[in-house]
């Protein structure tokens, strides 16, 4: 069966209005090409992170290591500023014209940035520019990254049957964790093959360079796909929006801001996990790059075996239910994460990493199938890439630099682990004000999403 069409003259086609089915075939070429273009967006996060040390010597002036690392997290949060932006007019175009169309041009722009960062000349080379060049390049990716994440979400929950949505959209995470391990185990080969003066002097921008291939063959995958069902039906109704974001602020404020709310712990904890911990390993634990590498790689490839599983257990149990398990297993676990991660050795750190994985991984499926399942078809696009850019921007973008603020500034190595229980708890209360929507349609009409009860919908059991 071939994937569905905006063709109507087919006797058989559904009714005007109505989103065709989709078969396993389509749904699968969907998912693998949602989630490259998602990997490529958030290899390069992971690469920035992993290599922070290293970028942090080329890019700014040296004397004070701990400086030069807080300039390099700094450029890090700094992307993150253009990323609603990115959110807003890739949003409104994606629920004008479509989601496809749209996530071509977020991979093609991701894609160039990251490689360009593979490129540029270093503080030693050409002074402030490099850091400057640096700056806008990372812009760059975060304006583009704005489009990506929601949209790659919608994409794969426009497709996917209603009962079985998180089980599916969890592949969209997936690819999150396998482009940090990725990285994790491209920026560790790098280190383990070249020696350290070759790995200072260019052997740093191979993982960045890799991006420029990914994102073609994203690019193709994409343009070689039809239009979501749910937008389909959408234009068929000739509903879609002139001005999404009006409509999304006016309709869904409420829905925003208790969605956002929650997707701060998604955000924080996800880079606390992904990005500063390969960090801490080193800082505080004294732990050597590739002993830091290995422990994340190994926490990193259990995170993305663990997604479809927790996939599975939001559509059985709900996304209320869920939404409890994640801030639970985030505040049990934190403090032996911390403790772990800065013993300097190897398998105490991975296993630190790993506790912290678990309610990272059940905060990331959970959103992403949220994220599409409480805003209607008309400004799903607008609406979800706003929440949860704002959320990341806020509270993800900052979690590096916060984290080593806090440590400096304290002088207690605990200190981030405090601020994630802090954050866990305002996420739990967003998320408890959100409606029940495990099993609902994406395709229902808008005043099903506007006055929707706390649990609109029955969990799935599958």
């Amino acid at each position: 069966m071939s994937a569905p069409s905006d063709n109507n003259n087919n006797p058989d086609s559904p009714e005007p209005g109505t989103p065709p089915s989709v078969d396993l075939a389509t749904l699968r070429k969907v998912i693998a090409a949602s989630a490259i273009g998602n990997f490529v967006e958030w290899f390069d996060f992971a690469v920035y992170g992993f290599l922070a040390v290293i970028i942090a010597e080329h890019f700014f002036p040296q004397g004070d290591p701990a400086l030069a690392l807080l300039q390099t997290f700094a450029v890090f949060a700094v992307a993150f500023a253009l990323r609603p932006l990115g959110g807003i007019f890739f949003g409104m175009l994606g629920d004008k014209i479509g989601r496809k169309r749209v996530l071509s041009m977020t991979v093609l722009l991701m894609a160039g940035a990251t490689t360009l960062i593979g490129v540029l000349p270093t503080y030693q080379s050409v002074g402030l520019l490099a850091p400057v060049a640096l700056a806008l390049a990372r812009c760059i990716q975060g304006f583009s990254a704005g489009g990506e994440y929601a949209g790659a979400c919608a994409f794969v929950m426009e497709h996917a049957p209603r009962d079985r949505k998180a089980r599916y959209g969890s592949f969209v995470p997936v690819s999150t964790f396998v482009a940090f391990a990725s990285a994790a185990a491209l920026a560790y080969a790098v280190s383990a093959i070249l020696s350290e003066e070759a790995l200072a002097s260019w052997g740093w921008r191979i993982p960045f360079l890799v991006a420029a291939p990914l994102g073609l063959v994203g690019l193709y995958m994409r343009l070689n796909l039809d239009e979501s069902p749910a937008f389909q039906a959408l234009k068929q109704r000739q509903a879609v929006p002139h001005s999404p974001l009006g409509e999304t602020l006016r309709t869904h404020g409420r829905t925003i801001l208790y969605l956002g709310a929650f997707i701060s712990a998604t955000a924080l904890s996800f880079y606390m996990f992904t990005t500063y911990f390969t960090t801490y390993m080193q800082v505080v634990g004294g732990a050597t790059q590739t002993t830091a590498l290995l422990a994340s790689l190994g926490a990193l490839v259990f995170a993305g075996l663990l997604c479809p599983l927790v996939g599975r257990y939001a559509d059985r149990v709900g996304r209320r239910r869920t939404i409890l398990t994640a801030g639970a297993c985030l505040i049990v676990a934190v403090f032996p994460a911390y403790t772990l991660a800065g013993s300097g050795e190897w398998l105490p750190s991975m296993l630190g990493a790993a506790l912290m994985a678990v309610g990272a991984v059940i905060c990331n499926v959970v959103t992403a199938v949220l994220l599409s399942e409480q805003f209607p078809t008309r400004v799903r696009y607008t609406s979800s890439a706003l929440c949860y850019n704002v959320a990341y921007t806020i509270f993800g973008g900052t979690a590096p630099l916060v984290a080593t603020w806090l440590i400096a500034s304290t002088g207690h190595d605990l200190a981030p682990a405090l601020y994630l229980i802090a954050i866990t708890l305002l996420a739990m209360w967003g998320g408890m004000k959100l409606p029940e929507t495990a099993g609902r349609s994406l395709d229902a009409e808008e005043t099903e999403w506007a006055h929707a009860p706390r649990r609109a919908a029955q969990p799935a059991v599958s």
